[in-house]
């Protein structure tokens, strides 16, 4: 039996501006791209002797000229560029100058994959095959996000670096955070002359765990640091959410989008309904919710999750996944911290679409099985895909 699971993040940046001037200097051609770079991440900044091994950053670009830092330190996204209607490129995800920032942070999850488990376990605590298994409570008396020195705070292996693909692997051990079985992750990274960048997933464990990976990249399509998010155009392709209780929790049920702020399916900003009279986003501060994607019968493939565009500059985000789920948050937590070039990421400076299974499925039987067997293979793939609306 295979387990697909698809946080493959598979980030597709399409340059395609269909302005007047498609011959002016707004395009960008291969031969303009290839000889300079966007980024301002100095390499020494991300060097650095740990006990398990060296850190290192690496940069992927494609013949377009966009382009990503990455750090095997949490396997982390740095940067991200990628233009808007006019041609200019923006670092388009949130992070810091130097790799002492994300060490000494460990409660941030910019650009990182996250497991064993994404998201949050009710009460620290799940039960599978008769026995319960107590995790560590890092969000109120839940767990989120795995573990407090989950994926995103250890040190990945490399077996693969080219100028357009990384391929990472880590073994997560048994009891590692509570959780059962030896679990062998391993996961590509790649930056496409299509102008994706992908993620694909494959695990294995040698006993019957839980498995949910995602990816944790803030976006702001305005520029990291530049504001707030609100003013960005939001679609979700889901007629159903999963409500959550005070401490945000799935109480069970699978409810209807419509009629509510979480009525994603016809385009709205994200700031309009934000502060809105409405339990749900009083509970969590705003959007952090999950929603129930909807699916096409029989397609394995990456189906389309989310778009969002900015209609100031032009720059539009499509999310795919073969993932049931995915989990829009909308920046509450942000507290004004300092990150790149010394700007502050206010609250709401950014949105994080994770792909996923379901929040607490350990716990809720009506939910999305999370459960990996030895012998069983784990994959998922994710796509953020860029293009410009002119």
């Amino acid at each position: 039996m295979k387990t697909y699971l698809t946080l493959g993040l598979a980030l597709t940046l399409l340059y395609s501006c269909n302005s007047k001037n498609e011959s002016s200097e707004a395009s960008t051609s291969a031969e303009d791209t290839t000889n300079y770079t966007h980024s301002t991440m100095e390499e020494s900044n991300f060097t650095k002797t740990l006990p398990e091994g060296e850190v290192k950053l690496y940069r992927l670009k494609n013949a377009n000229g966009l382009e990503m830092d990455v750090t095997n330190f949490g396997a982390r996204v740095i940067s991200l560029y990628v233009p808007d209607r006019e041609g200019n490129f923006e670092d388009v995800v949130l992070g810091y100058d130097n790799i002492d920032g994300y060490i000494n942070t460990p409660n941030s999850y910019y650009g990182a994959p996250i497991g064993r488990f994404g998201n949050r376990i009710a009460n620290a605590q799940f039960t599978l095959n008769g026995e319960t298994y107590d995790l560590e409570a890092n969000n109120g008396p839940n767990n989120l996000h795995g573990w407090p020195g989950g994926y995103h705070l250890v040190l990945w292996e490399v077996e693969e670096a080219t100028d357009q693909k990384l391929v990472f692997s880590y073994l997560s051990k048994d009891g590692q955070g509570g959780f059962p079985g030896n679990l062998t992750v391993r996961m590509t990274y790649e930056l496409t002359d299509d102008n994706e960048f992908k993620i694909d997933y494959e695990a294995e464990t040698d006993k019957a765990t839980i498995v949910n990976l995602t990816h944790h990249s803030f976006f702001n399509l305005n520029g990291a640091g530049n504001g707030d998010v609100l003013n960005h155009q939001m679609y979700i392709n889901a007629d159903a959410y999963t409500p959550v209780n005070k401490v945000l929790i799935p109480t069970g049920e699978v409810a209807p989008v419509a009629g509510t702020p979480m009525d994603f399916t016809t385009p709205h900003l994200i700031g309009e309904r934000v502060d809105a009279n409405f339990e749900q986003l009083q509970f969590a501060g705003g959007y952090d919710h999950n929603w129930v994607l909807n699916k096409e019968e029989g397609n394995p493939s990456p189906q389309l999750a989310a778009t969002v565009i900015v209609p100031e500059n032009g720059r539009k985000m499509e999310v795919y996944t073969d993932e049931p789920g995915v989990q829009f948050y909308g920046g509450n937590f942000l507290n004004g911290e300092k990150g790149k070039g010394g700007k502050n990421y206010i609250k709401r400076g950014a949105f994080c679409l994770e792909t996923q299974h379901f929040p607490d499925s350990p716990n809720q039987p009506n939910f999305p099985s999370v459960v990996l067997n030895p012998r069983e293979t784990y994959t998922q793939t994710c796509i953020y895909k860029f293009s410009v609306e002119s």
